[in-house]
């Protein structure tokens, strides 16, 4: 198949922001929170810095430049760098593939939130149930479900240009608008507790950006580099195969070192800004205790916060949803799109007709997802100490063993096997400097598998 036929994005811009709305997801606003409330604040904040600017930069560049310089999708990428280590692009469509159907499922609970808000019926949304009564359905939830699919399908089917780097050149500004100002009205809340205390969202500003050290030893700041990790690594879209095929559409003459940074940036400032909009609100009406992970946070404990607010809850549950919407088609268009290139490069499809058999195949399991709440349901105890259902176990299998997996992989091919100046020479192609040359030889070599190596080994329950 001819490159051209392919696509490509039209400049760097297009491509950032395609990449940052692939990063920028439902884990930035449900878990990034929770996690720097409850890892010391400041301290979560400056090592997820940190490793943002080595692991992640690392896996960006890494795999950003194994899409440019083979121009495939990541089901084939693998097998142009090395016959023996195709293996690797299996694992890393699979991950995709496996992610999509239960992604449309929850992306249709935020529609079905976005339109309860919309319509002023915020009110039902806190009510104790309100969440489990809807998922459990057997109607409603398929149709949103649906719908959600439907529009990252046809986003998919309009092509790299007319279709993703359009619609991430419209919703990624207007997202970020949304965070921006609903973080500043997070933090101009205040309320009277019916002791007569008067508490602030700045006071619940210091909870998430003051470090707190107390009783923090070795093993505290242990677990708390781990969580650090495992929100980047899941956060930033490594290993899904996603930036391989956005790589693969990126112009030859893009600094790339340049758009690896802006992405680490925009997804980073996103995260912090969640946190912003989230934390200092539920502070306020919750106290810091009301802080939870996952969709509890996002469907249960942010629609009571929202109630209380009276009319205004409607109109900031809106704009909340509606963000929260954005960045679910971002991510999932994203996803979809590494899953219908490998189609396009090995099967030597159409986009149309890649497209079309994903879609179905992604709404079968995600109707089996659905039904896993009513007519399938059954709990299962997972190795990680959590309980689950299909989408649970869907989501594990695909985030906590393969994706470590494909990145472990990823590390040895390119650090030991082919060498760090296969993606190096690529990034730097166009005479770029390539500052961090000394981090990203030993981030790829030994730090980046190490620490890979543990997050796997947690997620299976070994440590």
């Amino acid at each position: 198949m001819k490159e051209k036929s392919r696509g490509t994005f039209n400049g760097s811009i297009g491509f950032v922001l395609a990449a940052a709305g692939s990063a920028v997801g439902l884990g930035n606003i449900w878990r990034f929170p929770f996690l720097a409330a409850r890892d010391g604040g400041g301290l979560f904040l400056v090592i997820y810095i940190v490793l943002a600017l080595t692991f992640g930069f690392t896996l960006l560049t890494t795999e950003i430049s194994i899409g440019r310089k083979t121009k495939q999708s990541p089901l084939t990428a693998y097998k142009k760098l090395h016959e023996k280590w195709s293996w690797i692009g299996i694992f890393a469509c699979v991950v995709p593939f496996m992610i999509m159907p239960y992604y449309c499922a929850i992306g249709g609970w935020v529609i079905k939130y976005f339109v309860t808000f919309l319509t002023g019926s915020g009110k039902e949304a806190a009510a104790d149930g309100y969440f489990g009564g809807f998922i459990t359905g057997t109607v409603e939830p398929v149709i949103y479900m649906g719908i959600f699919l439907l529009a990252c399908s046809v986003i998919i089917y309009l092509g790299v240009e007319k279709g993703i780097e359009k619609t991430s050149k419209i919703m990624m500004p207007i997202l970020f608008v949304m965070v921006v100002g609903i973080a500043v009205f997070s933090l101009t809340i205040r309320r009277t507790n019916p002791d007569g205390a008067v508490v602030t969202g700045l006071q619940g500003l210091k909870i998430f950006v003051i470090p707190r050290l107390d009783g923090i030893g070795i093993k505290e700041f242990f677990h708390v580099l781990m969580d650090a990790l495992g929100q980047l690594f899941y956060s930033l879209s490594i290993a899904m195969g996603i930036l391989i095929a956005y790589g693969s559409y990126m112009p030859d003459d893009a600094n790339l070192v340049k758009s690896v940074n802006q992405i680490e940036i925009f997804d980073t400032l996103v995260a912090f800004l969640a946190g912003v909009m989230v934390i200092p609100a539920v502070y306020v009406f919750m106290g810091p205790e009301g802080m939870s992970s996952g969709p509890s946070l996002m469907f249960e404990s942010l629609p009571k916060i929202f109630a209380e607010m009276g009319v205004l809850g409607d109109i900031v549950g809106t704009v909340f949803f509606a963000l929260v919407l954005f960045a679910a088609i971002t991510s999932g268009m994203s996803i979809m799109e590494a899953v219908v290139s490998s189609f396009m490069d090995r099967f030597k499809m159409t986009r149309t007709r890649a497209t079309k058999i994903e879609t179905v195949l992604a709404l079968v399991l995600g109707l089996l997802v659905c039904f896993g709440y009513n007519f399938l349901y059954f709990e299962v105890k997972l190795p990680n100490g959590s309980t689950g259902q299909i989408l649970d176990i869907m989501d594990y299998v695909s985030n906590y063993i393969m994706m470590p997996i494909v990145a472990i992989s990823t590390c040895i091919l390119i650090g030991w096997v082919l060498k760090v100046d296969v993606v190096i020479d690529e990034a730097t192609k166009n005479g770029e400097s390539f500052g961090r040359r000394g981090f990203y030889v030993a981030m790829i070599r030994y730090i980046a598998p190490l620490l890979l190596g543990i997050l796997l080994l947690m997620s299976l329950g070994i440590l």
